[in-house]
């Protein structure tokens, strides 16, 4: 069990640190992290209740609407959802990075317990591919969702369009994963990898961006 709880703990306490140390402006209290972590691993249970309930009842199964709805949307919007109404007006959320850290740290509290309750179901031999894709995958929606959000907060003047695409861009992102693992059984990899390598190019450019922003602006509340 040890090795089980080790496993699914270590690619998001890797993942968040490297966020976490990619601040270049002002690194963010570790209670707050931990609080926002919590609040994703929490929003597990009812997810999962819900993609239950739509696949005992046999709805939206299709493996478009499966990915994009079940999956892609109900999971970045309670991530979203959790981060506005928790996070979002956080007195040490001060600047456009922040938002990156805490929603990293969301999107991996859900991520980790979702990993731990594979590895439970699946066997360890499941931990290395399930750090380098799922887990990996949530934390970069993570980067671009509190990216989008940072925007929003500080001194954007499209700061409404900013709070949807914090959701809209990690919503598609995360519905072209599953589908490309649903819909291609057995050449997944071979598509998913290139996704992945784009994804981390992206995510990274939004760190650049956010640090840029907050040093350029320096942000106080």
């Amino acid at each position: 069990m040890f090795t089980l709880l080790t496993a699914g703990l270590a690619p998001a306490f890797a993942l968040l640190s490297f966020f976490y140390l990619k601040d270049e402006y002002e690194l963010e209290p570790v209670h707050a992290i931990f609080r926002t972590f919590v609040y994703g691993a929490l929003l597990v249970f009812p997810i999962m209740f819900i993609q239950y309930a739509f696949i005992e009842e046999g709805v939206a199964q299709t493996p478009f609407i499966k990915s994009y709805l079940l999956y892609g949307l109900f999971e970045e919007f309670f991530k979203w959802f959790i981060f506005l109404f928790t996070t979002y007006k956080y007195s040490k959320f001060s600047n456009v990075y922040d938002g990156i850290v805490y929603g990293v740290s969301i999107s991996l509290g859900f991520a980790t317990v979702e990993n731990i309750l594979y590895l439970f179901a699946h066997g360890i031999e499941y931990a290395f591919s399930r750090a380098i894709f799922p887990v990996s995958s949530h934390a970069l929606f993570g980067v671009i969702m509190g990216y989008y959000l940072g925007r929003a907060k500080f001194k954007s003047n499209r700061s409404k369009f900013h709070v949807f695409l914090a959701l809209f861009i990690p919503f598609l992102l995360h519905g072209t994963y599953d589908f490309i693992l649903v819909s291609i059984t057995r050449a997944w990899v071979y598509c998913l990898v290139p996704f992945m390598i784009v994804l981390w190019l992206y995510s990274l450019r939004k760190v650049k961006k956010a640090n840029e922003y907050s040093k350029l602006h320096n942000y106080e509340i």
